[in-house]
């Protein structure tokens, strides 16, 4: 194994595809930043480029955007509380409010060395422990993964921010949102009006960012005068060192480990993704916390959790695609693509067959892994001088932008349309206090959720009690009622403890 790693490694050394991996990095980076232009898409524009490299090369050209794509969406998500990427939602929760609190500075410290460290760790299991981790994720069939993907959608009552109707709510209205257009398995359409845009549903990115950005843009505007004043006492450009002490992160450590665990973990089980790996582990980093309600408010573990969580799933999800020929995430299918292409079939025989080519993947996700850190610590008092340009400059060309990237998810004017719509959608989420975290929960996992399910009964004849006596899935389901019993009971607590605290003051 030694001998396959260093003949991996030595394949990456050289002056060239060094370079190839610098310039896929930084390609990936500026795709990751700008909303709407994803890791998906910038392997998707470059494929075509490696055909005329080899394997190797062409191989770490998509690992070097990968990387970079992933992390760049930290970026805006601190900035302007607008994810670059599905893979950095819950960096917006408290990296956007420390920002605001002039600590933009100490998010990007903190989300940079997470994001390389996650990175790190979950390139570590994908070289040591690939082969049974991915043994394990095909034991997962429709029972399980309808099982799992039930589970996450009980972490909405963490993110329901005081009431769980409301959280309930915002999620069936995610789902009902995913439930346009063409239904799985049998493709018969719904919700669709006549339109025959409609036919293809919502794509994921003009959701997220009218959600999160457009939104945002339309508050602002409101408040504008608001903004404008507190704008020149917020924004503090002194950052020391690499904007967080040694101390500061050592404090994460059960955090950040957790974390990284659960991106592995997401990542590894095929068509979940990062998307979903940051949310499960920011809600399972503020159930864990002694201080549940400072999440939100500017907190360091909600950054650590989700950056962790995020980059370690592209290890994850590189496992069942090396060791099976599975594709974890849309990106890893991009990549089965440029593996076929370049004459590399994945699945059990890839290693014994291509074994330095193998490992030399490995090696240049470390390489962009290190390139990653050092660009986005070189560029971050760059991107915290951003703060400073005045709103009514820099928010045009934000919307540009945001339509720019939505318009080329598929080329259709429709999804800039839905874009504005979602846009709306989320200023009135945001004015009735409806939380919209739990939106894009039940949108990703919605269709999850319904496609394992109706497999699962073709496979049964319609019997749902397969559902039930699967050991994984009815592991998954008791820890789901768990969940949500905990949460109630939780929640009634709080009410009868704030029910006294009001007698006693009378």
């Amino acid at each position: 194994m030694m001998d396959l790693i260093l003949e991996g490694f030595s394949l990456m050394f050289s002056f060239d595809t060094i370079l190839i991996i610098l310039a896929g990095t930084i390609l990936g980076l500026i795709f990751g930043s700008i909303p709407g232009l994803t890791a998906t898409m910038a392997v998707a524009i470059c494929l075509p480029i490696s055909f005329g490299m080899g394997p190797s090369d062409g191989m770490a050209l998509l690992m070097g955007l990968y990387i970079g794509g992933v992390s760049g969406g930290m970026i805006p998500a601190i900035l302007l509380n607008l994810p670059g990427t599905p893979s950095s939602i819950s960096t917006t929760f408290d990296g956007y409010p420390m920002a605001k609190k002039g600590l933009a500075g100490r998010a990007f410290g903190l989300g940079i060395m997470s994001s390389f460290l996650g990175g790190l760790l979950s390139i570590i299991v994908l070289v040591l422990i690939s082969p049974p981790l991915a043994k394990f994720a095909l034991n997962f069939g429709p029972f399980e993964y309808f099982a799992v993907t039930l589970f996450a959608l009980t972490l909405i009552s963490s993110l329901s921010e005081g009431s769980l109707a409301k959280g309930m709510i915002s999620a069936l209205l995610g789902i009902v949102f995913a439930f346009v257009g063409s239904a799985p398995i049998d493709a018969y359409p719904r919700y669709t009006f006549g339109m025959d845009a409609l036919g293809a549903g919502f794509n994921i990115l003009p959701v997220l960012i009218g959600l999160f950005a457009i939104s945002e843009m339309l508050k602002v505007i409101e408040e504008r005068k608001k903004n404008t004043i507190n704008q020149k006492k917020i924004h503090d450009y002194k950052i020391k060192g690499l904007g967080f002490s040694p101390i500061t992160f050592i404090k994460q450590g059960w955090n950040f480990l957790r974390s990284s665990v659960i991106g592995v973990a997401v990542g590894i089980l095929p068509g979940i993704g990062g998307g979903t790996a940051n949310i499960i582990a920011y809600v399972t980093a503020k159930r864990q916390s002694k201080n549940p309600k400072k999440f939100g408010t500017g907190i360091d573990d909600g950054v650590v959790a989700s950056e962790s969580s995020n980059n370690a799933a592209v290890g994850g999800a590189l496992v069942p695609l090396i060791s099976l020929g599975i594709p974890g995430d849309t990106v890893t299918a991009m990549l089965l693509g440029g593996l076929v292409i370049h004459g590399l079939q994945p699945g059990p025989l890839l290693l014994e067959q291509n074994g330095p080519i193998v490992y030399g993947i490995f090696a240049a996700l470390i390489i962009a892994n290190v390139f990653m850190l050092i660009f986005l610590y070189s560029g971050m008092r760059g991107f915290v001088r951003l703060l400073s340009i005045p709103k009514h400059y820099l928010y045009p060309a934000i919307i540009a932008l945001c339509v720019v990237g939505a318009f080329g998810v598929n080329n259709r004017l429709f999804d800039a349309y839905a874009l504005l719509f979602f846009g709306i959608v989320g200023y009135i989420m945001i004015k009735t206090k409806f939380p919209l975290t739990p939106l894009i929960l039940g949108f990703i996992l919605g269709p999850i959720l319904e496609t394992n399910l109706r497999r699962g009964l073709q496979l049964t004849g319609g019997d749902f009690l397969p559902f039930l006596t699967s050991p994984i899935a009815a592991t998954f389901l008791i820890i789901a009622a768990l969940s949500v019993f905990f949460s109630i009971f939780k929640t009634q607590k709080e009410k009868k403890m704030a029910e006294e605290s009001k007698k006693i003051a009378s």
